[in-house]
């Protein structure tokens, strides 16, 4: 149960932070940035929640924090943009 509530913690932590990169072109500075921001959190997280750093951990929590990102940057960003057009 602690694992499913950390996975999507660090989903919903990298949401914003793809929507910030989307404003960016590729491997700009911004952009690298953003993607690593929230990954010492994604670290404090498994400390204390004490899933640690087991192997089977990983497929889900860097699922987890891609897919944050991406629908951050696919979805969020757009939103964004088609508010502005109005």
């Amino acid at each position: 149960m602690k694992l499913l509530l950390v996975t999507l913690l660090v989903f919903l932590i990298n949401l914003p932070f793809g929507a910030l990169r989307a404003k960016y072109k590729k491997f700009t500075l911004m952009w690298w940035i953003y993607i690593h921001i929230p990954v010492p959190f994604v670290i404090l997280l498994r400390i204390y929640s004490d899933i640690g750093f087991a192997f089977y951990t990983y497929p889900l929590l860097v699922g987890a924090f891609f897919g944050g990102q991406l629908i951050g940057r696919k979805y969020l960003a757009r939103k964004k943009d088609s508010s502005n057009k109005n």
